[in-house]
């Protein structure tokens, strides 16, 4: 008995050793300043990637646009069905443990020589069952289970980004309006101001080259109305894509009424591993590869199955009897690979080689996804401080715009000083409404590189 025990040990070590009953170990360690020297930190509270993106995006026209899109879009719903594609490869893989049956009946009528012809029957029930011994099984049933959480991934990969795409957009939307809001204004005092410089020319006060510039500026604000109406109407049938509709008008808010969180932290770089769908996605990649591999190493054992049927039958041998007596046989069989032992070391070879392939798209998707960050936080910083910049100058320019103005009108200064000054403060203005955008965009950039927007 105790051999016996100490044969099954020592095999059951080697078998260990040879790789097909390992399992895979999450990772747990990220590089070193994974979102760079600058922005690393020391805990998890108020984390963004944490906040459910009613309490990040406040707009009630917004959040209706995205409770639409999670509904309605057509990428979010391919990827629901494609949990639901894994979903069934793991329960067929978990089926795999259980014996199969089969309901074979058979009959056959005979006659020899012209004789009396008989008839025979058999109504057996067939089983059989592999033993997974060399865990042939339990690795395909981990393999799909990995895949299975790599399609929960991925749909949550496409949940986040449409969740940004939504609102990118239509902070995209806000901005253009408020920059074609600033630019018709500025047509129209553009359009004052031409008439002024006229009545000047015709009082002798200014020239006709005065006249000629300011209309020409003039038309050159008014073509850019027309491309910012061209624009806006793009962005908006983007959103409607991204919302799965037609193209039609989109009820917004206004840029100057948003609101964003003001304190937050990206959190520690191993909660990557937990936050960001594709690193998620990318791990379970490698998760899947393994077992592969565990499985490529099982092929070089034999397989070992265990059959037989039980049932009602007339024929017993050269004999026929009525009624029918019961039959039940059982027959174990066990399949060793001989000569296809060369495949089986290239399929291994194979396997390993997708394995290493997909801990490299591990290695590199951590790294993009903290080269993400950085670049994220760093836009929405440096936004920040260059508001209150733009503040300054725009008020300085405002004060140039209206003495110079004042000058012309007296003769102290010449037309083309108006012009700058004019051209310098619809410049600042329209730059001082993108930055506010750039602001926002960081935000929502960081947002979805910390893989917030989670279920």
């Amino acid at each position: 008995m105790k051999i016996k025990i100490i044969i099954s040990t020592v095999a059951a070590l080697a078998l260990s050793s040879c790789g097909i009953y390992t399992t895979y170990k999450p990772a747990t360690e990220v590089p070193d300043d994974l979102y760079g020297r600058e922005v690393a930190a020391a805990d998890t509270s108020g984390n963004i990637s944490n906040l459910n993106w009613r309490e990040l995006f406040t707009d009630p026209q917004l959040q209706a646009l995205i409770e639409q899109g999670l509904q309605s879009n057509t990428d979010l719903q391919s990827a629901r069905l494609r949990v639901e594609e894994a979903e069934a490869t793991l329960m067929s893989a978990r089926l795999a443990y259980l014996p199969s049956f089969a309901l074979a009946p058979q009959g056959t009528v005979s006659s020899f020589d012209g004789g009396k012809a008989t008839q025979t029957y058999s109504i057996p029930v067939t089983a059989s069952w592999e033993l997974d011994i060399f865990g042939r099984i339990r690795n395909a049933k981990r393999q799909a289970k990995a895949l299975l959480e790599q399609s929960h991934d991925y749909r949550q990969a496409v949940r986040t980004q449409l969740i940004s795409g939504i609102a990118n957009t239509y902070y995209t939307l806000l901005m253009l309006d408020e920059q074609l809001a600033i630019s018709i204004q500025t047509e129209k005092s553009w359009k004052e101001t031409v008439e002024s410089t006229r009545a000047l020319m015709d009082a002798g006060l200014a020239n006709d080259a005065a006249v000629s510039q300011m209309e020409a500026t003039y038309y050159s604000i008014s073509t850019s109305i027309l491309d910012l109406r061209e624009q806006i109407n793009q962005v908006e049938n983007s959103l409607s894509l991204l919302l799965a509709e037609t193209p039609h008008d989109i009820e917004r808010g206004k840029l100057s009424g948003q609101s964003l969180p003001e304190h937050f932290a990206v959190g520690i770089p191993v909660q990557m591993l937990a936050g960001r769908p594709d690193v998620r996605s990318a791990e379970h990649a490698l998760e899947s590869a393994f077992y592969v591999t565990n499985q490529a190493r099982s092929a070089f054992y034999p397989s070992i199955m265990l059959s037989g049927s039980a049932g009602w039958t007339n024929s017993a041998g050269s004999m026929i009897v009525n009624p029918g007596k019961f039959l039940a046989s059982a027959i174990g069989s066990l399949t060793q690979p001989l000569f296809n032992r060369g495949a089986n070391i290239a399929q291994l070879k194979i396997a390993k080689a997708q394995q290493e392939e997909a801990r490299l798209a591990f290695q590199q998707s951590l790294l993009n996804a903290g080269s993400e960050v950085n670049d994220a936080l760093m836009k929405y910083q440096t936004a920040k401080e260059k508001s209150d910049l733009y503040e300054k100058q725009l008020t300085a320019l405002e004060k140039a715009s209206e003495s110079t103005s004042l000058l012309m009108t007296y003769g102290n200064t010449t037309y083309l000083e108006v012009l700058t000054a004019r051209q310098s403060l619809l410049s600042a203005r329209l730059t001082q409404v993108a930055n506010r955008f750039a602001e926002i965009q960081g935000m929502i950039s960081l947002y979805q590189a910390l893989g917030g927007g989670r279920d």
